[in-house]
């Protein structure tokens, strides 16, 4: 799938601040250490937090419609969903550089 159209569909604003978020602890991971996690947290928040809004307003739109086709339904949740994922993706890398990052034993 082409990753600007992703990025589109999962809406500017937050994927914007997710992508921030992500340069935040890409950075964190060389000068702070220690946050590289709780960055992590946070853009798996922000994803969770976005996708929540994107349903809001899907279900303000259905209520308003009255009846919607399956078909539009679910590619409504598929495109509310991609935030939470880009949240989740960010979150397994901060896991993985806090485990390089760890010191041995």
């Amino acid at each position: 799938m082409d990753l600007v159209k992703l990025f589109i569909e999962g809406g500017d604003l937050f994927m914007t601040i997710l992508t921030i978020e992500f340069i935040l602890m890409i950075l964190a991971a060389w000068k702070a250490p220690a946050w590289v996690k709780e960055i992590g947290i946070i853009a798996l928040t922000t994803g969770i937090l976005a996708t929540f809004l994107g349903l809001y307003q899907a279900f303000i739109a259905v209520q308003l419609a009255g009846s919607v086709p399956m078909g539009v339904m679910c590619g409504g949740l598929k495109v509310a969903s991609i935030p939470t994922m880009y949240g989740m993706i960010i979150f397994l890398v901060s896991l993985v550089i806090r485990i390089v990052q760890k010191p041995r034993i």
